[in-house]
């Protein structure tokens, strides 16, 4: 089976047959592995993604449970450095 890749706003698509897709059993927004190698992709079947809850998030991002991280208090005043670019202050 042969395919042509398109433009697809700024992107390059590829339309995958109906036929092919079902065999596959993949289906609109399903998400998908792109897996390069030398010369070809590999399509496949991404496992299902748990949604985690905020707290996760956080423990994950910050390696530690959410009663040791720092808390900033919005009423103190957050120095971000000198300005960069073209910014007006």
């Amino acid at each position: 089976m042969y395919a042509t890749i398109q433009k697809w706003g700024n992107s390059q698509g590829l339309r995958i047959p109906k036929v092919l897709l079902e065999t596959l059993d993949i289906r609109e927004n399903d998400r998908v592995e792109l897996i390069p190698s030398k010369d070809s992709i590999t399509i496949k079947k991404a496992p299902s993604v748990q949604h985690k809850a905020l707290e996760e998030r956080l423990m994950a991002f910050y390696g530690k449970p959410l009663d040791q991280i720092e808390r900033i208090s919005l009423a103190e005043e957050v120095d971000w450095s000198k300005p960069e670019g073209s910014e007006v202050w």
